[in-house]
């Protein structure tokens, strides 16, 4: 009857069971509020600590009494699953205590939990020999439930710790399944507790989707925060693992494990297994996080079976961390690549920049020294002319004298001898050589450069009839009309001085280009 009443429960969730799948953005969430819950592992441990430093306030001043022996038996359960030791001192002090005031009702249940804690610390015979001199017969409906639910718990940690005895390993096993059914016998069908212990028993049948539908119906109502959801969610993750659902496990697993941190239960799996599967995925910080953490709490419990399990996964852990390590490694070049390829790129950028500061302080000078220029063009030709405006007046001057005399005949030969215009000329050349050099300091070395036979100057001279034809060609003087009348020699003198000069040139055709480039201001 108890057998039909359960399949029907899980007739009610054999659909959503069969259809159950998890996306990676699920299993990224849930992933991620564990990782929050690890960041608070501290907060739920004190909380947990302080629970028990509460209860054991209220002990001081009891002298041995019934309400002494509750206390006993409540912090002993506290610190169950999180500090195998000290479960084990208040169980066994609990159990001399209620000997000793002849309390039969409460003495089973300290001798039970110190059957349990045991085999966490690899004392089998112990267990099994506490165990089984507990005295049935004096245990009401409520203890026997604990009774066998006390005996599933110590022969599965039996279990495990034969793990790699096959033939002992499967007799114990068989221990465990055997008040598994027991418990089940004396659990209420349909309640959370009921739920699980049938769907262990499905799951070691075979019956994979019965069993996971079995444990989704208990889940139904129970709290993130306990046991039996850490359990169920455990199981969940098994039958996931046989189906190939990766992402299902490690759904499932981080439930159970996020379970067992808000309990402050550290004496557990599935942040271990969780840790493997993270590792298997190569997600590497957290699978050395989980795996870490898995090991800290198996030895903060004091469960040297679980220490012992957990050591299993040392492997996993260094070669976890050697990955993290390379990675970072790998990230640290690739940052210090990418930083050295910046830093080239900078000081080519600043090198750029110091050279096109360069660049403009040169223009700036040479624009500043081609403001001087024009200055000293302006100035020189005013000098020029008022130079000449007083030659002018001083002609002026001495025509009148002579003409006022009656020396019409000595004015006009005066003319005549061209004596008057030759000093006047040489006047000229030496105030125009001293002001074209003012602007082009350089210009005869720039005009020999471009020479292949050097002009060279007399003693005193400033420039000469060559140098000063392409002087007034660089000053845009080209009409050789003009420029003859300057200097006073024909236009075919002229022609033939500006042949002469072209012949002598390295580079004939660009010649004239080339005397107009001396003393120009590049922008490059």
């Amino acid at each position: 009857m108890l057998r039909l009443v359960s399949i029907f429960f899980i007739t009610l969730f054999a659909f959503t069971a069969a259809g159950q799948n998890f996306s990676a953005k699920e299993v990224d969430k849930v992933l991620d509020l564990l990782d929050k819950d690890l960041d608070n592992r501290d907060f739920y441990i004190s909380n947990h600590q302080a629970e028990i430093d509460s209860i054991k306030q209220r002990m001081k001043g009891l002298e041995s009494s019934d309400e002494l022996l509750r206390l006993q038996l409540e912090v002993a359960n506290k610190y169950r699953s999180f500090n195998n030791d000290s479960a084990y001192h208040y169980y066994k002090n609990g159990s001399d205590m209620a000997a000793m005031l002849g309390n039969k009702r409460i003495l089973p249940l300290f001798e039970m939990g110190r059957a349990v804690c045991l085999p966490l610390g690899g004392l089998v015979d112990q267990a099994i020999e506490i165990y089984k001199g507990i005295d049935r017969s004096q245990l009401n409906d409520s203890s026997l439930i604990e009774y066998y639910s006390a005996g599933r718990q110590m022969y599965s940690y039996i279990t495990s710790f034969y793990n790699d005895y096959a033939t002992i390993h499967n007799e114990y096993q068989a221990m465990e399944r055997c008040y598994r059914d027991s418990l089940l016998s004396h659990l209420e069908p349909g309640t959370p507790r009921y739920m699980l212990n049938l769907g262990e028993k499905l799951l070691d049948e075979g019956s994979y989707v019965e069993a996971k539908s079995s444990l989704l119906s208990s889940v139904e109502g129970l709290t993130s925060d306990s046991n039996l959801y850490a359990r169920i969610n455990h199981k969940l993750a098994t039958i996931a693992r046989i189906d190939g659902d990766t992402l299902g496990v490690q759904y499932y697993l981080a439930l159970s494990a996020m379970a067992d941190l808000k309990g402050a239960v550290l004496e557990v799996m599935a942040l271990q297994e969780l840790g493997a599967e993270m590792s298997s995925i190569g997600d590497i910080d957290r699978a050395y996080r989980y795996l870490s953490t898995a090991l800290s709490n198996a030895v903060d419990c004091s469960a040297t079976l679980r220490i012992v399990q957990s050591s299993s996964a040392l492997p996993l852990i260094i070669e976890a961390h050697q990955k993290q390590e390379m990675r970072w490694k790998n990230h640290m070049f690739l940052f210090m690549t990418v930083l050295a390829v910046a830093l080239v790129v900078l000081t080519i950028v600043l090198i750029a920049l110091r050279n096109q500061m360069k660049k403009q302080h040169s223009l700036q000078r040479r624009l500043s020294e081609a403001n001087n220029v024009k200055e000293i063009y302006i100035s020189q030709f005013l000098r020029l002319c008022s130079i000449y405006i007083d030659r002018l007046n001083q002609f002026g001057q001495i025509a009148n004298r002579k003409i006022s005399a009656g020396k019409v005949e000595d004015f006009f030969k005066m003319i005549q001898s061209g004596k008057f215009v030759e000093e006047q000329s040489e006047q000229f050349y030496k105030l125009f050589d001293d002001a074209f050099l003012h602007i082009y300091p350089n210009f005869v070395d720039e005009v020999n450069r471009l020479l292949r036979d050097k002009i060279v100057l007399k003693e005193g001279e400033l420039l000469n009839n060559e140098l000063r034809i392409l002087a007034f060609m660089r000053l845009g003087l080209d009409d050789t009309n003009q420029v003859a009348l300057i200097l006073n020699y024909s236009v075919n003198t002229i022609y033939a001085y500006r042949n002469k000069i072209r012949n002598k040139a390295y580079d004939r055709d660009n010649f004239e280009r080339n005397i107009m480039r001396i003393g120009e201001i590049s922008l490059t």
